[in-house]
């Protein structure tokens, strides 16, 4: 069984999920920061200095209960608010990575099929003919 794992972990396939697993979540972090940095801050400026991350509807608010604290409990509308958007910028961002791979692609296709055939070997008949009107020259 630890063969088969080796053998499936070595695999280029593998290798290029992974990479490709790590590269979305840190280019998710960046789009995240992207949202909640800049452009959510002017979003909620031309809402009137509305910071959408702390939008909620409080439920229960918190509570001192003796020495200990009842936390608040609340629906936090705009955290998700900012996950939508998020989402939508992810989501965008890699429709124009997938087009733009697509349309070279497609190129890249098109080129091949443009391009001229090499002219097609010649027979032995050809060849023997050749040879022999060369031979006649002489």
């Amino acid at each position: 069984m630890l063969k088969e794992f080796k053998s499936f972990i070595s695999r280029g396939n593998v290798m290029e999920m992974a990479v490709g697993l790590i590269m979305a979540l840190y280019f998710g972090a960046i789009v995240k920061s992207l949202v909640d940095h800049i452009i959510m801050p002017p979003i909620g400026m031309l809402l009137g200095n509305v910071d959408f991350s702390n939008l909620k509807i409080v439920l229960q608010p918190a509570t001192m209960a003796g020495e200990t604290t009842v936390p608040e409990v609340a629906i936090s509308y705009g955290m998700f608010l900012n996950t939508i958007i998020t989402f939508i910028i992810v989501a965008f961002c890699i429709f124009l990575v997938v087009k733009g791979y697509n349309k070279m692609k497609e190129n890249l296709e098109r080129k091949e099929k443009e391009a001229p055939a090499a002219p097609p070997a010649p027979t032995k008949e050809e060849v023997l003919l050749t040879e022999i009107r060369d031979l006649l020259k002489k």
